[in-house]
């Protein structure tokens, strides 16, 4: 038997003999990967903060998140009002032609989803000039009716007077009543009545021209209707605003107001 062992074992290491395999421990490599470190630049100078340099994309930048929302941003942006020029020619006139016929007393509703301030800026400023080209106008009319050797001159200031009197009408008018409507605990629009009040003016520019008539009793007829139709028109729509409540006072106020405003352009502007 001793034979036979040293025979098997002589021939462990001949070519194609398998050795015997020892038992050994696996080895395994574990990598670790680093954590990732995002840093932003530029680094921010953190008032207070032990730690200077760079912020780590996780962390907030000290002083950011602490800085409140302006709510003011919107009022000088020009972007914030392009939407109430948003109409085309057909709104316009729909708009226009509503202004004539008050009886409806729905305009409102018609500008519920678009109110507008191009009619307001445009109907304004076309009755500035018509009231201070077809004033100089009437009175040049005047002058040569009653003395054709009398000389005449342009009178600029009627300019600046029809300046002051309609844009402050169409603007300040609206928004003390915005602050009433509002003061009264009625919610209004101040958009709304900014777009109401400035086609309510609409009626004016017509009348305008008519008044040129040297007739004198003619005028005070041609006034006091565009005066009607344009304080109806406000009255009308103002009661939608106030159904419920007691301010018919302000409504009845509107409605003089507007004619307040027909016998200031016949007295000032068509003498």
């Amino acid at each position: 038997m001793d034979e036979s062992y040293n025979n098997v074992a002589s021939t462990s290491h001949l070519l194609g003999s398998v050795p015997a395999v020892v038992g050994e421990e696996k080895k395994t490599t574990n990598f670790e990967v680093p954590e990732a470190n995002l840093q932003i630049f530029p680094p921010a100078n953190g008032g207070g903060s032990s730690r200077q340099g760079y912020q780590t994309l996780g962390s907030p930048i000290e002083g950011f998140e602490q800085q409140p929302a302006n709510n003011w941003n919107g009022v000088f942006s020009i972007s914030s009002y392009t939407q109430y020029f948003n109409v085309d020619t057909d709104v316009v006139v729909t708009r226009l032609l509503s202004s004539l016929y008050p009886g409806a007393g729905d305009f409102f509703s018609k500008i519920e989803a678009n109110p507008d301030l191009y009619g307001l800026i445009w109907i304004s400023t076309t009755l500035v000039f018509v009231l201070a080209s077809l004033g100089n106008c009437a009175t040049y009319l005047i002058q040569r009716r009653a003395d054709s050797t009398t000389s005449w001159t342009f009178n600029v200031s009627y300019v600046n007077v029809a300046a002051i009197a309609i844009y402050g009408y169409a603007i300040v008018v609206p928004l003390a009543y915005y602050f009433l409507f509002h003061y009264m605990g009625t919610t209004a629009s101040l958009v709304r009545f900014w777009c109401m009040w400035g086609y309510s003016l609409s009626v004016f520019v017509l009348s305008s021209v008519l008044l040129l008539i040297p007739v004198e009793f003619l005028r005070w007829v041609i006034i006091l209707l565009a005066g009607a139709v344009s304080s109806s028109f406000v009255g009308l729509n103002l009661r939608t605003c106030v159904v419920g409540n007691d301010l018919t006072i302000l409504v009845v106020a509107a409605f003089f107001l507007q004619m307040a405003l027909a016998i200031f352009i016949k007295v000032w502007f068509f003498p």
